[in-house]
């Protein structure tokens, strides 16, 4: 039985849920890296890059091993508790402020101008 309006063989694709986490226009630069650390992490992540293995991880303002600097967003949610693994990574951007996940001693304040030095630009999207 068809209803009036619905197209035949049209199958339910799912739905899509929004993670807030663009802000704007500013092009968008996304690479692939190695993402470490033994966690789970979120979309949204604020990554460090460890100098001596090029691997990004949660940064952490009190490590010591270039982690602690933030370099790159995560483009979406990443399992690499169990071992390294590939994810996409944002280099560049325009970004909702309130979408982000920060580590240990790191907040909007701690990572702005850094972001910034990298073209990503923080900002808080509307309502």
């Amino acid at each position: 039985m068809s209803m009036p309006g619905i197209a035949e063989g049209v199958n339910d694709q799912g739905s899509y849920a929004p993670d807030n986490l663009i802000a704007g226009e500013f092009p968008r630069i996304t690479r692939v890296v190695t993402i470490t650390g033994g966690a789970t992490l979120p979309a949204g992540a604020v990554l460090g890059r460890v100098a001596a293995s090029g691997a990004y991880l949660l940064s952490d303002a009190g490590a010591n091993d270039g982690s602690e600097e933030p370099d790159a967003l995560l483009v979406e949610a990443v399992d690499a508790s169990t071992g390294d693994t590939q994810a996409h990574v944002y280099l560049a951007g325009e970004f909702n402020a309130e979408a982000l996940t920060f580590g240990p001693g790191h907040s909007i304040a701690s990572i702005s101008i850094a972001f910034r030095e990298r073209s990503i630009f923080l900002r808080n999207n509307q309502a």
